[in-house]
């Protein structure tokens, strides 16, 4: 080395120590962070994927913790449901026991109906008091808004429907098929009931309810027989009505497939009538032409159900009740009769209501949007509002509920109609079994499915996160090992190419 102003060799070592340093800097600081990316000029791709994973993990762990919360509001509801249940299974009871009139006194009976009210007082007071940190559960606070509600509509349910903040949607129904009854026609060829030589004109009657077995003599009346069918009309689940020109008409109760008329002509006796003529009942009950059967044979015609959509998905139709069920619209609507005898309902398309708003909303996932929430619609079980049915008294069909068996109304047990009473807590139990079915299934279909969907779902992302932004250890500590040893190296060459320079010392002294 000749020259002393300009050392190169001790230039390339300083370079040489910086750069191994700050190797060194970097693999100590990501082993005592235990990150591979600790700023954005570590990897900037890398940072925006785990700084997303990130974000998507905070989000999964809420959408779990709300799920949680869910399951626990269902909890509480279900508690308070599972003690109505057994209120109004009680109340069957008590309504057995009063019928059997001839056994009790009027005290008794009145005895019974105090039980009944202080059972209704308390199945409103589960609903007013069964909350969760103060939301009422089951007073149809978390049941949905609805307005618009078309005549054509008899009753109506909302059990779950998506909505947009301050959106609405309008339900419409469309009949492509007309729910039925099951109808037959007893062709007595306008001649009345005639037997020869005193004997009887027996026939069998069947309805959904039961069966009966009916005489009539010589002389009777189609008047007399039809009253005489009427009179177990509640047991046979069926009604007759005098036909002017053929004889007698039998029409099931209710409409559907599981409704039927079955008409067994067991001894004509000699009369001249009695054919059988199954009901095609798409205008006031039209006929088929007579079928004219042997003693012994029997003719049935079962109803039908409706058919139709709602809001354009093909619904399922029981009785006269369409429904549809979604992950934006789970309702049900049942639609009053129609204009032609027969028939359930008008065909065609109705704008049965709107929803506006309401109903229990659950966010479940990890992105806030429509998709990601559910809807629960729990409906008031105040007993104002259980155990809806239309009871005929009288002559006069009236809506009636639970509320109408307390003292003083009409289907009191003490004094009134207890067959209609049974009908009302047979309703309402189906009404709160069905609900209880409803959060049931929430629970073990919906919340159990997306709390299991939403840990794998964490897990994975968290995994993901691990693979781009921690540190490997085992490649660390190998690059700490040569960072150590080249450092070092470094700055022994440096000391080294230091000392060169004072070589020309020598010189000076020769």
């Amino acid at each position: 080395m000749s020259r002393i102003n300009t050392n190169p060799s001790s230039m390339i070592a300083q370079a040489n120590l910086s750069k191994n340093n700050k190797t060194l800097n970097t693999t100590l600081e990501r082993l005592s962070t235990g990150l591979r990316i600790n700023r954005g000029k570590d990897d900037p791709a890398g940072l925006i994927a785990s700084e997303n994973l990130r974000a998507e993990k905070v989000a999964l762990s809420a959408a779990i913790s709300n799920a949680e919360r869910a399951d626990q509001i269902a909890n509480i509801a279900e508690g308070g449901l599972q003690e109505v249940s057994n209120l109004l299974t009680d109340l069957r009871g008590l309504i057995t026991a009063t019928a059997n009139g001839a056994g009790l006194s009027s005290e008794e009976k009145q005895a019974n109906q105090l039980q009944i009210d202080s059972i209704l007082q308390t199945v409103d007071r589960i609903s007013d008091s069964t909350n969760f940190q103060g939301v009422k559960l089951l007073n149809g606070n978390l049941d949905f808004n609805t307005s618009s509600v078309s005549a054509n509509v008899s009753t109506f349910r909302v059990n779950g429907a998506k909505l947009n903040a301050g959106s609405t949607v309008t339900v419409t129904t469309n009949v492509t098929a007309s729910a039925q009854r099951g109808a037959m026609l007893l062709d007595l060829s306008g001649v009345g009931i005639t037997t020869t030589g005193g004997q009887l004109y027996t026939i069998e009657v069947a309805g959904a309810n039961g069966s009966r077995e009916f005489s009539f003599s010589t002389g009777t009346t189609t008047a007399q027989a039809v009253t005489a069918i009427n009179s177990f009309k509640d047991v046979l689940g069926l009604s007759a009505s005098v036909n002017s020109t053929s004889g007698i008409q039998f029409v099931s109760t209710d409409f559907g497939t599981d409704q039927f008329v079955s008409v067994k002509v067991i001894d004509k006796a000699g009369a001249t009538g009695g054919s059988l003529k199954v009901g095609g009942a798409t205008a006031a009950y039209t006929y088929a032409s007579p079928v004219t059967v042997a003693n012994g044979v029997s003719v049935r015609d079962t109803g039908k159900d409706i058919g139709g959509t709602i809001n354009g998905v093909l619904a399922t139709g029981k009785g006269r009740t369409l429904r549809v069920a979604s992950d934006f619209l789970d309702t049900e609507v049942m639609l009053v009769a129609g204009t032609t005898a027969g028939q359930a309902e008008n065909l065609g398309s109705t704008t049965a209501f709107t929803i506006t708003g309401g109903g229990a909303t659950f966010q479940l996932s990890s992105k806030v949007d429509i998709g990601g929430k559910t809807t629960l619609g729990i409906q008031s079980v105040a007993a104002r509002k259980l155990g809806r049915s239309d009871i005929t008294n009288a002559g006069t069909t009236s809506a009636r509920f639970l509320a109408d068996l307390a003292s003083g109304k009409a289907l009191n047990v003490a004094t009134g109609d207890l067959t209609g009473a049974g009908k009302v807590v047979d309703e309402a139990i189906r009404q709160v079994s069905g609900l209880r079915g409803r959060i049931g299934a929430f629970q073990k279909n919906t919340i159990g499915s997306t709390i299991s969907s939403l840990n794998v779902s964490l897990e994975n992302s968290s995994a993901a996160e691990s693979v781009i932004r921690d540190a490997d250890f085992a490649s660390e500590t190998a690059n700490l090992t040569r960072g150590q040893i080249l450092a070092q190296a470094a700055a022994n060459s440096l000391s080294l190419s230091n000392s060169q320079p004072q070589q020309a010392l020598s010189l000076l002294r020769g």
